[in-house]
């Protein structure tokens, strides 16, 4: 049986469900009972039986951490944080492409399936995307429609358009202080 450690980090786009196993980071999520029943969804359909504790956790510490220096803007590299991306191969073939993506940058659905040799994939990674179970960190946020604008998200357009606002003044500060 897989068990979870749970906790609720309060952040500036809302509190957020974090989940974590002995050894990675399962899930992240907006906190709101709709995605909430989305995350029990996924528990139930990728890790029956679980069981689901509310204690503390040395990755759900390295987790906080990551999203403390993220919302101050000091770094969004996820490359030392471990991940537990459970989905499909085609799921964790489009969440490794959007840990690509730097922050302050964007790219579209059309893009993401261009690099994965799939034309008119567009519709297949917005799903995909619309799936990753790790909010912010991995990035599905950055992805916008082929025109530039803010397409869905599943924790709202405005989340959405703060965490890119925030991410390129965060950019545009390091470009400058770079020069």
């Amino acid at each position: 049986m897989d068990v979870f450690c749970r906790c609720v980090f309060e952040t500036p786009v809302g509190p957020m469900i974090a989940l974590a196993s002995d050894s990675a980071l399962a899930a992240l999520e907006f906190a709101h009972p709709h995605r909430e029943r989305r995350l029990d969804a996924r528990l139930l359909r990728r890790f029956p039986p679980h069981r689901i504790d509310d204690t503390p956790s040395a990755i759900l510490d390295r987790a906080r951490a990551w999203l403390d220096d993220y919302f101050a803007g000091r770094s969004a590299d996820a490359a030392a944080l471990p991940l537990a991306m459970h989905g499909t191969e085609f799921e964790r073939r489009v969440w490794a492409c959007l840990l690509e993506i730097s922050a302050g940058q964007t790219t579209s659905y059309g893009a993401i399936a261009g690099r994965l040799g799939l034309r008119n994939g567009a519709r297949a990674v917005g799903l995909a995307n619309g799936a990753n179970p790790i909010a912010i960190i991995v990035p599905c946020h950055r992805v916008v429609g082929a025109d530039g604008t803010l397409t869905g998200y599943g924790g709202g357009l405005e989340r959405k358009r703060w965490l890119l606002d925030h991410e390129r003044r965060w950019a545009s500060f390091e470009l400058t202080a770079s020069r």
